[in-house]
């Protein structure tokens, strides 16, 4: 393989990793727009799990960026897209749902395009990554589907209950399985 065919696939490899990052940045933006309208709304329990979500997100970003320094790119500093804002709580697991679903499919796809570029580091990242956007998807598929079949009756279940997360950011996954996240 000769020289300029690996700086093609690093290329490539450094492509995908910001296109990674940036849907982090923007499921970040997303997520603590949303934990404070929960937290507004007084459902500090999903507030809580929103936010700690969040902080998933940002260690993807992070290491994403992290990969991309040692590949010898620059990670970007924007985001995918824009934040939804005042979204109803009937609408925000719905859309959740939606967007880590889109996430994991594309994850999938830059996954076989460090595959096909022989970066077997940048595999096992997304290949990680792609475990805890799942955790993401189950926990908000799970949400929105006891709000549409149980509407108000869960929703008040959820009111008045706390929102503190702490000091602590592990984050979503870590604390739920209590596995050492990427």
């Amino acid at each position: 393989m000769t020289r300029s065919e690996k700086e093609e696939k690093r290329a490539k490899v450094i492509e995908v990793l910001n296109k990674a990052r940036a849907m982090e940045l923007q499921a970040i933006g997303q997520y603590m727009n949303q934990h404070y309208s929960l937290d507004d709304l007084d459902f500090g329990e999903l507030a809580a799990q929103m936010k700690l979500i969040a902080i998933d997100e940002m260690r993807h970003a992070e290491t994403f960026a992290e990969r991309i320094k040692e590949l010898g790119g620059e990670p970007t500093t924007f985001a995918a897209n824009t934040v939804e804002r005042g979204q109803g709580i009937e609408v925000i697991f719905g859309f959740d749902t939606e967007l880590e679903d889109e996430g994991i499919t594309a994850y999938n796809h830059f996954l076989k395009v460090c595959q096909d570029c022989g970066d077997s580091v940048s595999v096992k990242l997304f290949d990680a990554v792609i475990d805890e956007e799942q955790a993401h998807f189950n926990y908000f598929d799970n949400v929105d589907g006891h709000i549409k079949k149980l509407g108000a009756a869960y929703l008040a279940h959820k009111a008045g209950s706390s929102s503190a997360t702490g000091l602590n950011t592990q984050g979503f996954v870590a604390r739920r399985s209590g596995a050492t996240p990427v």
